[in-house]
């Protein structure tokens, strides 16, 4: 699976991308978003308040209780202004 990191949340990571297999208890956007959160300090601050914390699986805006079964690639983003 891939990750891709935008805004706010690339710059706490430290990185635009990468490639994991979360374990088989990771089933949904939010566990997902919960087991990042653990994998180092950027994580934890990009993660920290996890409601603020966009999502979309394989390019579809998706809720936190999505399930990520069979996803290609998961984007992480803050929410949007338009203007």
């Amino acid at each position: 699976m891939k990750a891709v990191y935008f805004a706010w949340v690339r710059e706490r990571i430290g990185k635009a991308e990468e490639e994991f297999d979360p374990p088989s208890t990771v089933s949904t956007v939010g566990e997902l978003i919960a087991w990042l959160s653990l994998r180092g300090e950027g994580y934890a601050q990009a993660f920290e308040k996890p409601s603020t914390v966009r999502a979309a699986v394989d390019r579809l805006h998706a809720r936190h209780d999505t399930a990520i079964a069979g996803a290609k690639e998961i984007a992480f983003f803050p929410p949007m202004t338009g203007g």
